[in-house]
């Protein structure tokens, strides 16, 4: 039987309200999503939220280990909800989009570093960058170079 939002927020040990529910309605149907964006489509079924709510709520969903909080280099935070699996990241220099890779190879950490200072590693965040499949198109039908307009998967 799966469990509901409200069951996961209250076995996280947080309380059960409109704009949690709401922001975790979004990053199910958005994963890979900045704060700015899952505002406003929260807004569209509780429309009073404001930006500070939404920030509020993903802080307390990140704590609580019901979302992940990723941030690709030269963009903003981006969030979903696939959390505990230590999967990894493909994202698109051109246009930004981010996949989902399971673990490199093998178990958690999947990859060893050459010195680990005295940690013990339990957990490695990689992220490729490239071209995705449908960037690959695009340049090969329209004869783009890099579009300087795009920075680290960002707009400019």
């Amino acid at each position: 039987m799966e469990t509901t939002w409200d069951e996961q927020l209250r076995t996280a040990g947080l309380r059960v309200t409109r704009p949690r529910l709401a922001v975790l309605a979004v990053l199910e149907q958005h994963p890979h999503v900045d704060a700015d964006t899952i505002a406003t489509a929260a807004r569209a079924v509780h429309p009073s939220i404001s930006p500070q709510a939404v920030y509020g709520v993903l802080k307390a969903l990140v704590g609580g280990g019901l979302a992940r909080r990723i941030e690709p280099a030269g963009g903003p935070a981006l969030y979903e909800l696939r959390v505990g699996d230590n999967h990894h990241h493909l994202v698109c220099r051109e246009c930004g989009v981010v996949a989902d890779v399971d673990c490199v190879v093998g178990a958690a950490p999947c990859l060893t570093p050459s010195d680990a200072a005295g940690f013990v590693v339990d957990e490695a965040e990689v992220v490729f960058w490239g071209l995705c499949a449908d960037c690959q198109v695009a340049r090969s039908q329209h004869g783009y170079g890099t579009n300087s307009a795009i920075r680290g998967g960002v707009r400019a």
